[in-house]
């Protein structure tokens, strides 16, 4: 069997269909009937190159109608994306145009449309309601949970279906949201795992030296498809053991709001603690845009009303206005004992490894930047003290806030 779709390996059939000649993995993978269907797989293993089909095969099933190709970020899709998406398209079935201007792929006999977009800019894919989409290197930092959620949007009146090609780069929505869905039991998810070699292609050659060079965790994930916990993980503590089912909360337990303010993101997240065990639960969570502050604020206070909140943290110590604002709304919100992250984030790391906080298990948003929240790695493969992308990690910094007047700090009572 042969490796990936390149123009040699694929024979066009009269009416322009395309029969594929696809290794093992992209059979089992195009074989799925699940609307989720993800392959998580190696490096160079024949995922990116086989999307563009299956999208054409889902375009003959469902008909004319407005489709979603969307990759991690701008570069991918120019340097990857792109140019599989137009050889197959416009140069092989060659019913399609490229529409630059508009980044679609445009069939003139029944106005279909394939919109093609980067996920580092999740407001161009609220633009149409497409009927199935193919996410490509899905699992990227860069593809966030926010742009998952737009693609489901865009599907959900015809309950469109998914194809993910991804190599696993960390432990955030991918995981969460379609992996533990799929080991689960959830039929709506598939995942199709396999390694690099798994293209016949591919040199054992290569693999062998990326397994006897590489840190295991990274081999594991870029070269056998696997999830593991990568190095620079910032909450490497932080375990299936921490999350917990929703449960009522008692009405005498005391409630703690930790809030990251923005202009784009606003992020609110409310602890509430058992005061018999000296234990916190993460309850709920809000990270919400295109708002005032006046808007935030009165938000807040409905859901703090029959809640019994004794501390309102908000921003870092610079952002005194935002403060001032929030409480001329009618909050009382205070300003963080410690200005340093570090400490913030020990203190943090101090409730998990001492198992005095747990998180609802429906907290998605929470869970993603739990795993996804890392530093940047070094050359030789070592995390740095640079947190990766700091400025979107928008409830971490809130839990930061919030947790510095929890854990040996002076009380604050609203």
């Amino acid at each position: 069997m042969l490796a990936t779709a390149t123009p040699e390996l694929v024979e066009i059939l009269p009416g322009g269909k395309a029969r594929l000649h696809l290794h093992a993995g992209q059979v089992k993978a195009d074989r799925s009937k699940a609307r989720f269907t993800f392959v998580v797989a190696g490096t160079q293993s024949g995922k990116t190159s086989w999307g563009p089909w299956w999208l054409a095969e889902e375009i003959e099933r469902q008909g004319a109608g407005d489709y979603l190709a969307v990759t991690a970020t701008y570069d991918l899709f120019k340097l990857k994306m792109l140019p599989e998406m137009t050889r197959v398209f416009v140069d092989l079935l060659r019913r399609w145009t490229w529409q630059a201007s508009d980044r679609v792929l445009y069939r003139k006999s029944d106005k279909s449309r394939i919109i093609l977009r980067s996920a580092n800019a999740p407001e161009g894919l609220e633009s149409a309601t497409a009927k199935a989409a193919w996410l490509d290197e899905c699992g990227q930092d860069a593809f966030r949970l926010e742009s998952w959620e737009a693609v489901q949007r865009r599907l959900a009146l015809h309950q469109g279906r998914v194809l993910g090609t991804t190599t696993p780069y960390n432990m955030g929505w991918l995981k969460i949201d379609v992996y533990d869905r799929w080991r689960n039991g959830d039929t709506d998810y598939n995942v199709i795992q396999f390694a690099s070699t798994m293209n016949p292609q591919f040199p054992m050659e290569e693999y062998h030296r990326a397994k006897a060079t590489l840190p295991a965790w990274k081999f594991e994930m870029f070269y056998n498809g696997n999830f593991t916990r990568p190095a620079g993980l910032i909450y490497e503590d932080f375990t299936d053991q921490h999350l917990i089912a929703p449960f009522d909360i008692p009405a005498g337990w005391p409630w703690y709001v930790g809030i990251d303010p923005g202009a784009v993101n606003t992020a609110v997240i409310w602890l509430a603690k058992n005061p018999e065990k000296n234990v916190y639960y993460l309850v709920d969570e809000s990270l919400e845009g295109s708002l005032s502050t006046v808007q935030h604020a009165h938000k807040a206070l409905g859901r703090a009303e029959r809640r019994n909140v004794v501390v309102w943290a908000l921003g870092a110590k610079s952002e005194v206005q935002q403060r001032l604002d929030w409480q001329q709304n009618g909050v009382p919100v205070i300003e963080p004992m410690v200005v340093d992250v570090e400490a913030g984030i020990d203190r943090v790391t101090s409730l998990l490894k001492t198992n005095r906080i747990y998180v609802f298990n429906t907290l998605r948003g929470v869970r993603d930047e739990f795993g996804t929240y890392s530093r940047e790695i070094d050359d030789f493969g070592q995390p740095t003290e640079k947190i990766k992308d700091k400025e979107t990690f928008h409830r971490m910094d809130a839990l930061r806030y919030i947790v510095q007047h929890i854990e040996g700090g002076q009380w604050y009572m609203s």
